[in-house]
């Protein structure tokens, strides 16, 4: 039964209560207007029993982060704070800590009586954060979150991916930053090649398709070198076939280093490490001397900029041919609860309300406005720029009914598993060595083989540190 979601009139007339810079950045304090409640009947079903939504007036949340969710000195307030500050009357404070020092923040302020409420969700939030009991569950705020309403209805399948004991502890309210590729539809022309756009639409962009392209381009040769492809796509071309390395099966986290699919994935990276240009690019190679780019989405600005009349397109990392589905690698944006804050009804209705900013239809347009809109310097100079096609085939990418997104736990078990360290063999962590092994960060591996015998073993021993019983 969909239930009945009910929503400030402030929510549902937004664009004609706040500008177009409220849609995506933030925004300073203009209406202190007190604003009436309606309700939006999604369905005419029997009603359930009234649920009363809890009064969170003059509430303060104790954000723990490196960046803070309210603004800054000339800044705007985000669509998400407006709500927050002007529906529901809560408020929250920034308490500064840096990245990879947040659950010694966290341990610091419970030790000394101070207040901690919600900290981001980070890649080692799950299972590590949970398991040394630094969160908990949402579950106890599901009807503060409207879980079951048409709201998060799309948003159901991913969150289960994160979903440990039982419990959710993760509630994604939006996906950004996928892993994508870069083209060039001028080159690809010249070149008599196929449009990479054109295939994922068809269902056709894979492997082999990728790697016939690539042949064919490298075999054409200039006075330049030519290349595959270059920048970073380790953990896109990883999860292609949409198998794990750690996965969590009836309650138990499980080594999967010996699935078949996993071995596809890395002879697909070794073969395509000979046609890779390697080194450090910000952006699409100007020189037309590589076919393809691999970056999340934050490159895409630039390089339009810098080729602006190559017509660039992007699409995902291309399949497994035998995958009847296009896996997404991206980033997840959600709000964690700390175990014991007595916020939990304010924390619910924040991500509530930063979900409804990333959703609403009275939103989209503004935020596509504003995502469009040239980059320039103050001489007027063209600095990055987003085309309309590009962003809505992003939007496509990041849309969890249209592409399949990935989480492995094996990001979250703590460094050995995940992690740079010093740069060096003996240091970086299993997950950035199966990623990567064969590319950019090589190491002593000379093959699959010896790479997944180096690694099992160690899988099998951090999981035995995290798993219960």
């Amino acid at each position: 039964m969909k239930k009945i979601i009910k929503i400030p009139a402030l929510i549902l007339s937004f664009c004609t209560v706040f500008n177009i810079t409220a849609c995506n950045e933030k925004k300073p304090d203009s209406s202190e207007e007190t604003i009436p409640e309606t309700t939006a009947v999604i369905n005419t079903e029997p009603a359930e029993p009234a649920y009363s939504e809890p009064d969170i007036s003059g509430q303060t949340i104790y954000w723990i982060a490196d960046y803070n969710l309210n603004p800054e000195e000339n800044e705007n307030r985000s669509t998400a704070i407006s709500l927050f500050n002007d529906v529901y009357g809560a408020n929250i404070e920034y308490i500064h800590t840096d990245r990879n020092k947040i659950f010694e923040t966290i341990d610091e302020r419970i030790l000394s009586g101070e207040p901690v409420d919600m900290v981001p969700y980070e890649i080692n939030s799950v299972p590590e954060g949970v398991t040394k009991n630094i969160y908990q569950p949402l579950d106890d705020y599901f009807d503060v979150l409207e879980w079951d309403s048409e709201l998060w209805e799309n948003m159901h399948e991913t969150a289960e991916m994160f979903s440990y004991d039982g419990n959710h502890y993760v509630i994604p309210y939006s996906i950004s930053d996928p892993l994508v590729i870069t083209y060039s539809r001028k080159l690809m022309k010249s070149e008599k090649l196929d449009d990479p756009y054109e295939l994922y639409k068809q269902g056709k962009w894979d492997w082999n398709t990728f790697n016939q392209m690539t042949e064919k381009f490298i075999s054409q040769q200039t006075e330049y070198t030519r290349y595959g492809i270059a920048g970073y796509f380790g953990e896109a071309c990883l999860y292609s076939t949409g198998k794990t390395v750690v996965s969590l099966e009836d309650g138990k986290l499980v080594n999967n280093i010996n699935d078949s699919e996993i071995a596809k994935a890395e002879e697909f990276m070794i073969k395509t490490a000979d046609i890779y240009n390697d080194g450090w690019h910000s952006s699409f190679p100007q020189n037309m001397n590589t076919l393809f780019y691999a970056m999340q989405d934050w490159s895409l600005k630039e390089s339009n900029a810098l080729n602006p009349d190559a017509d660039l397109m992007v699409v995902p990392f291309p399949k497994s041919p035998d995958s009847d589905k296009y896996y997404m690698y991206a980033n997840y944006n959600a709000r964690m609860l700390v175990k014991g804050s007595d916020k939990g009804n304010a924390v619910a209705e924040y991500i509530k309300c930063e979900r409804l900013a990333e959703t609403s239809e009275k939103y989209k347009d503004a935020k596509k406005a504003l995502a469009t809109q040239k980059i320039t310097t103050p001489k007027g100079i063209t600095v990055g720029y987003i085309t309309d096609e590009q962003y809505d085939a992003l939007q496509e990418y990041t849309d969890p009914t249209k592409l399949t997104p990935v989480f492995d736990f094996g990001y979250g078990m703590g460094s050995v598993m995940y992690g740079e360290g010093n740069y060096d063999f003996e240091t970086r962590g299993i997950m950035n060595r199966l990623a990567y092994e064969f590319t950019e960060q090589k190491g002593n591996a000379e093959n699959w083989e010896k790479l997944r015998e180096i690694c099992s073993g160690t899988i099998d021993e951090e999981i035995k540190k995290l798993q219960k019983g």
